[in-house]
């Protein structure tokens, strides 16, 4: 299954996690990982090119750090350019119809404190709710989420990128 890492962290080389989970996947020859922040400095995405890299993909993975509940504003700014009407979604808009949607991202502590009575009161799927409705506007398939949390220790980042590398890989995501 062809599949789009679509990373999208301001600061990729500062970042234990999300730089520890793209380099367990970067050489798979299946994969094909576009870094938004590297591509666009100047903001100014290339829609036409964006459009055809989902379009040759199957699956469609959203990777970046969880910033104020959210994605980083590239991402947003990304879909907003380039998930169009009449042709990510609308009577015409089918192009992103039956391929998969997995978001991948990290959150700074543990996953105990995004749920109802914890610090953040809502649970990750909560958050994430947005782009769960995004791909349903799309017409696309919402896998569960990948979420890892602040690994504290090298065994314990390692061990979950190689689980991040299996997820992307599974036929079907679980």
């Amino acid at each position: 299954m062809k599949t789009l890492v679509i990373l999208a962290h301001p600061n990729i080389q500062g970042s234990r996690v999300n730089q520890r989970l793209i380099q367990q996947v970067r050489n798979h020859p299946e994969i094909t990982v576009h870094e938004l922040y590297s591509s666009y400095p100047d903001w100014i995405i290339d829609v036409p090119r964006e459009q055809e890299l989902l379009e040759t993909h199957d699956r469609i993975v959203f990777q970046f750090p969880l910033y104020w509940y959210s994605t980083p504003p590239l991402l947003k700014k990304w879909q907003d350019d380039v998930l169009t009407y009449g042709w990510a979604y609308g009577s015409q808009g089918k192009k992103l119809r039956g391929k998969e949607l997995l978001v991948a991202t990290s959150i700074g502590g543990r996953q105990e404190v995004y749920q109802a009575g914890g610090r953040n009161h809502f649970t990750m799927s909560e958050i994430l709710r947005p782009l769960q409705a995004t791909s349903n506007m799309c017409g696309m398939t919402y896998l569960p989420a990948f979420v890892v949390e602040g690994a504290s220790d090298e065994n314990q980042l390692a061990q979950a990128a190689i689980r991040y590398a299996d997820r992307i890989r599974q036929r079907t995501a679980s």
